[in-house]
């Protein structure tokens, strides 16, 4: 016995700035509905304007506390990359919490990481800038706090739009308790456009220089909108981007954070 069928196709709408069709079939038996709409989040595309550039290095060992040396090996083998106006960030090198039975030490400048052929050095640049930082960077052997890092071969990636952001040193008001830190964050993110929803301060991490020690706070935001994430990322949070300090990355989730930034 033949069914009765009607089908009902409405014209293209526009949900989320793009259109959809829809058609709703009825029947006596069957009811069936086709809907499709589009995540905001797989909208976003991730702009190039700057990125991330990692280079392979061979290196032994660093110290723990690098951030300082870093620096000072790059401004001397290629000055630009430190200058004020270069909006380079240079990424702290960083290697797992424990790896084929060795433990991570604590921080100071007599404690060592030891580097896998995995390790890389990461400068996040404006895509401009990214030819001459391949062209000036790669062969050269730096002095890192009397440890050679010999620097191979870089490749470009693009910023991440995850809702988690982490990074590891936030160089903000001398002495602030975790409270008063909090509302600093909050307030200087709210200048650059960025909502704060969740927010969790680490421990004080003292990081060397010539000048005397450089207090700062590890800091994770979480539930950023991808925009927001991506800002952060381009804009940084605070001084000292040439020591690593206020540069944001992808992280996991608030779990993780709490469990490494505790003691």
């Amino acid at each position: 016995m033949k069914r009765d069928t009607n089908t009902l196709s409405h014209k293209p709408r526009r949900v989320l700035g793009r259109p959809v069709r829809f058609s709703i079939t009825y029947s006596r038996k069957i009811k069936t509905m086709f809907w499709q709409e589009d995540n905001p989040e797989t909208l976003f595309q991730v702009p190039d304007d700057i990125v991330d550039v990692l280079f392979s290095v061979t290196c032994k060992r660093l110290p723990v506390d690098h951030a300082y040396a870093l620096s000072a090996a790059l401004r001397q083998a290629v000055p630009w990359i430190v200058e004020g106006d270069s909006g380079a960030a240079v990424h702290t090198v960083h290697v797992a919490g424990s790896q084929n039975g060795w433990e991570r030490p604590d921080h100071g400048t007599d404690q060592y990481l030891i580097l896998s052929r995995r390790t890389k050095l990461t400068i996040r640049v404006p895509r401009q800038r990214t030819a001459a930082l391949l062209k000036d960077l790669e062969g050269k052997v730096l002095d890192v706090a009397g440890c050679p890092l010999t620097i191979g071969p870089g490749k470009i990636r693009r910023l991440s739009k995850e809702k988690t952001l982490f990074s590891r040193y936030v160089a903000a008001v001398p002495d602030a308790a975790e409270e008063a830190f909090l509302d600093w964050a909050a307030h200087a993110l709210s200048d650059q456009g960025i909502r704060v929803r969740k927010a969790l301060c680490g421990k004080m991490t003292l990081l060397t220089t010539p000048g005397g020690m450089l207090r700062t706070r590890s800091l994770m935001l979480s539930d950023l909108a991808p925009e927001e994430s991506v800002r952060l990322q381009q804009q940084g949070l605070g001084p000292h981007r040439e020591m690593g300090c206020g540069i944001f990355i992808p992280h996991k989730g608030i779990d993780p954070i709490s469990k490494t930034t505790s003691g």
